[in-house]
């Protein structure tokens, strides 16, 4: 069985690597390496993820299941040869071929930049996908990085060809999504009839070179240019090598910024909220000010925070046994010290919204575990307007920008934050803006109750 499970974690890993956000893979491994677990436990675990495939969440969460199923009875030892599947790659070898014609160009376009990029060792760096991005589109070609960092070229080609599907016309065009992982992704989209057909294909920088890793196709099932001057689409592709990997195929939830955003905006954005987000914290999807904290979570802060803060993940990690929750007594002075170097808040009041043991001095922190693990699709603030205030304070005005539910605005928030004079920030409030087309949110998974918690640990 052990050795089964390996060659489970040695095929998914290197047949899935470009399709899977790295954290999920670290979970999905994590559960392929249990041992000696009882197996209602692993059930117990498995429903919390198919809750979220009942909410929408698609065929990775799927895949997760193939794998328990893996860890629980074994890889199966099948020959490859006595596998039954239906082939669905007729039109995605088509549609592969159709979309060489230009690749070769693309690729003789920017390869001298990655390849100097290589060099200096600055693949990632936000100048060199400008560099990659803006000579792409001197060459005619519509581009934008992967983050929507940087404004879009040949924005109007763009906006011609969404005009086209809406009148129901035939048209083509090539758009270009710089990778900062070192290479792009580029859509050949043709559209007829009010369709829109997608072909997503993949080309990584490795080895002084740009190679095609993967290649997949799909109609778009869902498809907009929204007020925010997003174009968002979505759909499920297949590829070869990801049909091998999960007889199925892929969701894919694209969002590209066409209309250009003031570059002041987006340095607001990195500096202030990008380093928050919203993973595994509720700071800006609650109602909370110095003058009164509401549900804002202090031990989610305290994850987020600590690595700025001391230049290491927290230390306090959760238990290898999935049915044991891991309790830590933090010193006062250290889980205050992260926490009030970006919150003006006393120790009374930090206390009152934690569990504390005044008699040793000492914050009780538990680990976030299995069931407060979520999904990793997530949205992000874009500021789109800002007041500096008499107080030396910040307001910023964001969208929140959610690709997985192809919504550019989910809701819109002012966050106040307090530059400080040693170019650190303190945050001082976040207030949701009333709308009523403000959708509530579904990524975020709150930590555990404390009746929740005794429920499902015993108090152990």
């Amino acid at each position: 069985v052990i050795k089964r499970k390996e060659e489970c974690i040695v095929r998914y890993t290197k047949q899935s690597e470009n399709f899977l956000p790295k954290n999920l893979t670290n979970v999905i491994i994590k559960v392929l390496y249990i041992e000696n677990q009882d197996i209602t436990i692993l059930e117990k675990r498995t429903e919390v993820y198919m809750k979220e495939k009942r909410r929408g969440m698609g065929m990775r969460l799927c895949m997760i299941q193939i794998l328990l199923s893996c860890t629980i009875s074994g890889c199966s030892d099948m020959p490859p040869e006595e596998i039954q599947v239906d082939d669905p790659f007729i039109e995605v070898q088509e549609a592969t071929e159709n979309s060489q014609e230009n690749a070769e160009e693309i690729i003789n376009i920017c390869i001298d930049l990655y390849k100097k990029a290589a060099e200096e060792n600055k693949i990632a760096d936000l100048e060199t996908i400008r560099s990659i991005v803006n000579c792409l589109g001197e060459n005619g070609y519509p581009a934008v990085d992967s983050r929507n960092q940087i404004n879009m070229t040949e924005p109007e080609k763009v906006v011609e060809f969404c005009e086209k599907v809406d009148a129901q016309e035939e048209a083509e065009i090539t758009i270009l999504e710089v990778s900062y992982l070192g290479g792009f992704v580029k859509y050949d989209l043709h559209t007829k009839d009010g369709n829109v057909d997608v072909v997503r294909s993949y080309y990584k920088y490795e080895d002084g070179g740009l190679q095609r890793e993967v290649t997949g196709s799909y109609q778009a099932e869902y498809w907009n240019y929204t007020e925010e001057g997003y174009l968002m689409f979505s759909g499920v592709w297949f590829s070869e090598e990801l049909y091998v990997l999960t007889l199925s195929g892929a969701e894919e939830h694209t969002a590209l910024r066409v209309q250009p955003l003031d570059e002041t905006y987006r340095e607001l954005s990195r500096k202030y909220l990008n380093p928050i987000s919203f993973e595994r914290n509720n700071m800006f999807i609650v109602d909370w000010s110095e003058e009164d904290f509401g549900d804002l979570n202090f031990y989610d802060m305290y994850d987020i925070l600590y690595p700025k803060v001391n230049g290491q993940y927290v230390p306090y990690i959760a238990d290898d046994n999935l049915a044991v929750s891991a309790v830590y007594r933090i010193p006062k002075e250290e889980f205050e010290s992260v926490i009030m170097k970006y919150f003006n808040i006393d120790s009374e009041m930090l206390q009152s919204k934690t569990i504390y043991d005044s008699e040793d001095s000492t914050y009780e922190y538990k680990p976030r575990g299995f069931e407060e693990v979520e999904y990793p699709e997530y949205p992000y603030s874009e500021v789109v307007g800002f007041t500096e205030n008499n107080d030396g304070t910040i307001t910023l005005t964001a969208n929140v920008v959610f690709p997985y539910a192809g919504d550019s605005k989910v809701y819109a928030h002012e966050v106040v934050v307090r530059p400080l004079e040693d170019g650190g920030v303190q945050y001082v409030s976040n207030q949701i803006i009333p709308s009523e087309d403000n959708y509530e949110e579904t990524w975020h998974t709150p930590r555990l109750t404390l009746e929740e918690w005794e429920e499902l640990y015993g108090g152990e």
